[in-house]
């Protein structure tokens, strides 16, 4: 039979084993922040107010920070091809952590980047903006059915700029 001290070493050795083992499983795990279900709803609609204020029928799909659709409105009178073209464009923002509108730019400007296009699910066009908590990316939103990317795009500044306290 152990005597005390034996037995208390025994079980301080146990419990740094227990206490290591959890510490190295934490290590292996990330916080990540994510947009909401809410915030995403409010943002496609926001898009889609700004757009209609404007005179424009678009679709604003919100995706979270993997590029999973989140939120997706489509205006009365939007066309059928808009409902893709803003998915497509929020998952290329979100995919890049960059506004799509820049994605293009520097795909006509740089050789090495022309073929970005051709990845499966991106559209480099503008109306795809990332939405970020602080500098974190959680997401992106993707607009279709202005008169051009940079109308698509204004409208998704505008609904950020509406949620910018929200977003920090």
């Amino acid at each position: 039979m152990l005597s005390i001290r034996p037995r208390l070493a025994l079980i301080a050795a146990s419990l740094l084993l227990a206490f290591g083992a959890q510490a190295q499983n934490a290590a292996g795990v990330r916080a990540e922040k994510n947009i909401s279900l809410e915030l995403a709803n409010q943002l496609a609609s926001a898009t889609v107010a700004a757009c209609a204020a404007s005179g424009y029928a678009v679709t604003a799909t919100v995706v979270d920070r993997a590029g999973g659709v989140r939120a997706m409105q489509r205006a009365d009178n939007a066309g059928p091809h808009t409902v893709q073209a803003a998915e497509r464009k929020a998952y290329t923002s979100a995919s890049a952590k960059a506004p799509t509108k820049t994605m293009l730019e520097n795909s006509q400007k740089n050789p090495g980047a022309a073929t970005l296009g051709d990845i499966p699910g991106f559209l480099l066009l503008g109306g795809g903006l990332p939405i970020k908590a602080g500098n974190e990316v959680i997401g992106a939103i993707g607009v279709g059915g202005a008169p051009g990317g940079h109308l698509d795009e204004q409208c998704a500044q505008t609904a950020l700029d509406k949620f910018k306290a929200e977003l920090g």
